[in-house]
């Protein structure tokens, strides 16, 4: 076999297995949960159009004592739309413990810490208002630096999302 033919079957064998397991990590592989859980091809779609339109995307925090205050809206209805379908989603997750972001600490130990957050949510006109609030001194950091890390990922695009994120300490 000549090493332009080898090289070639390689490549065939390599895409052959992309195209197999791609579809079954991006779903979650076997009963729908994967590293992001049950719902995961549907959530990273909506990631995905989110970062897509990310430049129209205006989002407040404010950081409370007992947690934080976020208003995040677009002016372009279809980015609302997107908007308020990721936080009922992403709120649906939380309370039925389905994490997602696993590789991701800061995630992770949101996740674990799910059961002490209290959430209101609130449609607006040009997206949703969300406060979260805990009476755990610690969680109320961990809800500070999830606010600052959904906001970079405004600001940095997809490739805030792949790095980890630091945990805040406990105490202090």
């Amino acid at each position: 076999m000549t090493k332009r033919l080898y090289t070639a079957t390689v490549i065939q064998m390599l895409l052959i297995a992309l195209v197999t397991v791609t579809p079954a990590f991006g779903q979650g592989g076997r009963g729908g949960r994967g590293m992001m859980g049950e719902g995961a091809h549907a959530d990273m779609q909506l990631f995905h159009q989110l970062f897509e339109h990310r430049t129209e995307i205006n989002r407040t925090v404010i950081a409370r004592e007992d947690g934080i205050e976020t208003v995040t809206e677009s002016e372009n209805p279809e980015v609302t739309r997107l908007l308020q379908t990721h936080v009922t989603s992403m709120l649906a997750r939380v309370k039925e413990g389905r994490p997602i972001h696993q590789r991701d600490p800061l995630f992770v130990e949101l996740f674990k810490n799910a059961d002490q957050i209290a959430v209101k949510y609130e449609p607006t006109a040009g997206g949703v208002r969300v406060i979260e609030t805990s009476k755990d001194a610690y969680v109320v950091k961990l809800l500070h630096a999830h606010a600052e890390v959904v906001s970079a990922f405004l600001a940095n695009g997809m490739s805030e999302m792949m790095k980890n994120h630091p945990v805040p300490e406990r105490g202090k």
